[in-house]
């Protein structure tokens, strides 16, 4: 895993700088819903910036929390996404239904599988920090949510 960790991050920084490149470039931030994706690569970032000079594995910690959100980002955008194609292909044929709704419906103008990407970049970040050597240093009071280690506890 020491080899493939640092691989694992230059994969999700390439894949989280071209998603959120193109997303920008696209013109994903019109509504509130379009902006949770870049926000959420934003949010990585600068995560995983403070994590090069704070070797705290409450970062990773946070880290791992929002890979948990790239994963309902991708899940929600795939939702959103064939929703509004969808709604779409209804008013242009309002006689379509079942598969064959489905199918214009998933092939629409808002490509209803890419959001995926989040999910996938989720996955990857969760990899990479994944049985991470940070948290075997991580002391077990702060894993468990006590104000002190048990052996700095007043008796």
């Amino acid at each position: 895993m020491k080899r493939i960790r640092p691989l694992l991050l230059l994969l999700f920084l390439l894949g989280a700088l071209g998603a959120g490149s193109e997303l920008f470039l696209l013109g994903h931030y019109e509504a509130f819903w379009q902006r949770a994706p870049l926000a959420l690569i934003g949010l990585s970032l600068a995560l995983l910036a403070i994590r090069l000079f704070v070797k705290n594995a409450r970062i990773l910690r946070a880290f791992q929390c929002c890979m948990a959100l790239f994963v309902a980002a991708g899940a929600v955008g795939s939702w959103l996404h064939y929703q509004s194609n969808l709604e779409f292909e209804r008013e242009m044929n309002p006689s379509a239904a079942g598969w064959e709704l489905i199918f214009e419906a998933l092939q629409g103008a808002m490509p209803a599988l890419a959001p995926g990407t989040m999910t996938y970049l989720g996955l990857v970040g969760f990899l990479y920090a994944w049985k991470h050597p940070a948290f075997s240093a991580f002391p077990a009071s702060l894993e468990t949510g006590e104000s002190n280690p048990p052996d700095e506890q007043a008796t």
